[in-house]
C-alpha cells in the first residue's frame, strides 16, 4: 500500500478536470484497484509520496507559485518524494527536486526527472465499436491507415503559423503557460509523409483526409460518426500512421495501442512512455519521415504471422494493464524505490 499525502482542500468537482491523474482513481472514482494500491493520509511525515494535488499550470496561471513552492518545500525538508503534473499539449519545465510527470517532451531537453505519461485512453471496444476484439492476420502487403488533419495547402499552414504566433504572443504577455516550442505545421507534415506513402505499390494505404478536427463534426451524431470511423480505421489495418500534433506527442500511438494494432511513430525527438523498461521497437514501428516506407517493409517482411499476431496482442496487452493509469503509477513509485 502506498501512502499518500495531498492538499485534500482541492479534492473537489471544481479541480477535477485539473487533478493530479492517479487521484482521479483514488478519490472521485474509488476504483477497487487504486484502493487496493494507494491510501491517502492524513500526516505528510508518514507519506511514502507527496502529490501536488493540481497541475501546476493553476498556481502559474492563477499567480499562487508561492503556495506551490510551499507545499513542495515542505515535502522535501522532510525527505519526501514528491509528483507534480504539468498538464497540456507543451508542458511546463519546473526546476525543483520533484518528478514532473508530462504528456510530451523533447527527449534531448527533459531532465532525469521528468517522466512522459501516457495517455490513459478508454478502450474502443467498450463505447464506440459494436464487435470484439480480434487480430489481423499477416497480408503480403503491409496495409497502412490513417484518419485525421493532413492539409498541404499553404493557407493551412499559414493559419497553424499564425496560431503559432498568437500562443508565443500570449506567452510574452505571460498569458499562456507552457514551454516555448518551434514552430511545426502537423498537418501538413502528416499531408506529406501521406502522400509520399501512397506513391508505393509495396504497401496498401487506407487513409482519409481531413481539413479539421473531428472533420468539422458539430453534433453528438456527427462526433459518434466520425470517431467510429477513425477507430474503424486502426482496427482494418494492421499499421497506423503516428505524427505528433500541437505538442511533441501523439494522442494516436496510444489509440493504436489499444486497438492491438502496430503504431508507425514518426521521430520527432519524443520520449516515449518507461523507454528503461519498455522495448519499444518491439511494440512499434520507429521511423523517420524520410525513410517511412523502408522501415515498414523492413518490420514487416522479417516477422511471421505468428509474431504479428504476438505483437498485436502485446499491444493491447500494454494499454489495458501497464498503461492503466493506476498501474503506471505504481510502477513509477517501484522504479522511483529502486534508485
Amino acid at each position: 500500500m502506498i501512502k499518500i499525502y495531498t492538499d485534500t482542500s482541492y479534492l473537489t468537482q471544481e479541480f477535477r478536470k485539473i487533478i493530479f491523474p492517479v487521484l482521479l482513481d483514488i478519490h472521485f472514482t474509488k476504483s477497487t484497484l487504486a484502493l487496493e494500491n494507494f491510501q491517502i493520509i492524513e500526516k505528510i511525515e508518514n507519506a511514502d509520496v507527496v502529490i501536488v494535488p493540481v497541475a501546476i499550470n493553476f498556481f502559474f496561471k492563477h499567480k499562487r507559485r508561492q503556495e506551490l513552492n510551499r507545499f513542495i518545500d515542505k515535502a522535501l525538508a522532510l525527505n519526501k518524494k514528491v509528483w507534480v503534473y504539468a498538464a497540456g499539449d507543451f508542458g511546463i519545465t519546473f526546476r525543483k527536486d520533484v518528478t514532473v510527470f508530462r504528456l510530451g517532451g523533447f527527449q534531448s531537453k527533459l531532465s532525469k526527472n521528468e517522466q512522459i505519461m501516457p495517455l490513459f485512453v478508454s478502450d474502443p471496444y467498450t463505447y464506440i465499436l459494436d464487435n470484439d476484439w480480434s487480430f489481423i492476420d499477416k497480408t503480403e502487403k503491409p496495409t497502412i491507415g490513417f484518419v485525421g488533419n493532413a492539409n498541404g495547402s499553404f493557407s493551412k499552414k499559414t493559419k497553424e503559423f499564425l496560431i503559432f504566433l498568437k500562443l508565443n504572443l500570449k506567452r510574452l504577455l505571460d498569458k499562456s503557460i507552457g514551454d516555448y516550442q518551434f514552430f511545426f505545421s502537423s498537418s501538413s507534415v502528416r499531408y506529406s509523409v501521406l502522400k509520399s506513402l501512397e506513391k508505393s505499390k509495396a504497401i496498401v494505404c487506407n487513409f482519409i483526409y481531413r481539413n479539421s478536427y473531428r472533420g468539422g463534426a458539430q453534433t453528438e451524431t456527427e462526433i459518434k460518426q466520425s470517431t467510429k470511423e477513425f477507430f474503424q480505421n486502426i482496427e482494418r489495418n494492421l499499421y497506423t500512421i503516428c505524427i505528433r500534433g500541437a505538442g511533441n506527442f501523439s494522442v494516436r500511438l496510444y489509440e493504436t495501442l489499444i486497438m492491438g494494432r502496430i503504431p508507425i511513430v514518426i521521430h520527432s525527438d519524443a520520449k516515449l512512455p518507461l523507454e528503461n523498461e519498455i522495448i519499444w521497437k518491439n511494440h512499434a514501428v520507429l521511423a523517420h519521415k524520410n525513410n517511412v516506407i523502408d522501415s515498414v517493409l523492413t518490420f514487416h517482411n522479417s516477422l511471421s504471422n505468428e509474431e504479428l499476431i504476438a505483437i498485436q496482442k502485446s499491444n493491447r496487452d500494454l494499454m489495458l494493464t501497464q498503461f492503466l493509469r493506476v498501474n503506471y503509477f505504481h510502477k513509477i513509485h517501484q522504479l522511483e524505490n529502486e534508485l
